[in-house]
């Protein structure tokens, strides 16, 4: 686990921008934290990195959106889901195992359906800023976080 704290929301698009570069296909991303503490700005940040020009919004009330970069981008919030066996309903399985990036918010609500490797990132405020909590679950993620801190 590594913690980084982030005055700003700079910071925030310089570290999703950074984190984006490091992605490679098939990447998971899961995103939790406070509403407003800048989960969606990391997305926008990391799917520029990526080569996505579409402009970036929550999918609060589709639960997905899809966006073509230098690789596919799904970016899932699942904010109003009832259970994570909804999410089979639109497909998940096949976004998780694809070779597009799938980045989910709110994924502490699906914990149970999430692969076997991933990088969760908790986004809370602290002080007049944010801190970002980084915990890699697998080794590929333990190398993008020790990318990432240098």
């Amino acid at each position: 686990m590594v913690k980084i704290y982030l005055d700003g929301e700079e910071q925030t698009k310089e570290i999703g921008y950074k984190l984006g570069k490091l992605l490679t296909p098939g990447s998971v991303i899961c995103l939790i934290g406070d509403l407003g503490a800048g989960k969606t700005t990391m997305t926008q940040s990391l799917a520029k990195a990526i080569g996505v020009d579409d402009y970036i919004t929550s999918p609060t009330f589709t639960i997905v959106n899809e966006y073509e970069g230098n690789m596919p981008l799904y970016h899932f919030d699942v904010y109003r889901i009832g259970s994570s066996e909804e999410m089979y309903d639109i497909g998940y399985d096949e976004y998780i195992n694809s070779d597009g990036v799938c980045i989910i918010e709110w994924a502490n609500l699906i914990e149970d359906i999430l692969p076997d490797e991933y990088l969760d990132i908790e986004l809370s405020y602290k002080d007049m800023g944010r801190e970002m909590i980084l915990k890699p679950v697998g080794e590929k993620y333990k190398k993008i976080v020790e990318e990432l801190t240098k």
